[in-house]
């Protein structure tokens, strides 16, 4: 079983550490905004969860990835608990990419490889799209 911890360090400020030992602050005043905030972070984790797949995905396709972005937008329930209700996620790749082969690559990240996207999945409905920039 991995094991993170959260301390308090003062207000709304928190610091955790990872199970890989990592610390990362988190700030729950959206005011003072002095680190990111929980459900953010949820954001970011789904982006970097899927943009690992769609990299090893497409390297063992031997398709030549020079660049990849994922932004990730989300709006959330308007009432407690405010969970992420509607995700949409675009792709921006740059490289000599085959259209099937990113296609194929993002459908299995979604659907098979990103753990991040299929527990958010089971609140959220996400969407995405992608552009290949040559």
């Amino acid at each position: 079983m991995q094991t993170a911890k959260v301390r308090w360090i003062d207000k709304d400020l928190f610091l955790a550490t990872t199970p890989s030992g990592h610390a990362v602050p988190f700030d729950s005043d959206r005011q003072r905004n002095a680190a990111p905030g929980p459900m953010e972070m949820l954001l970011a984790a789904l982006g970097s969860c899927t943009a690992t797949d769609v990299v090893m995905i497409l390297e063992k396709k031997r398709q030549k990835l020079t660049a990849l972005e994922v932004t990730i937008s989300g709006e959330r329930a308007p009432s407690p608990p405010t969970v992420w209700t509607k995700i949409e996620m675009v792709y921006r790749l740059e490289g000599e990419l085959n259209e099937k082969a990113v296609k194929d690559a993002l459908e299995l990240s979604q659907t098979k490889y990103c753990s991040v996207a299929a527990m958010l999945g089971q609140v959220a409905k996400i969407t995405y799209r992608y552009e290949i920039v040559r």
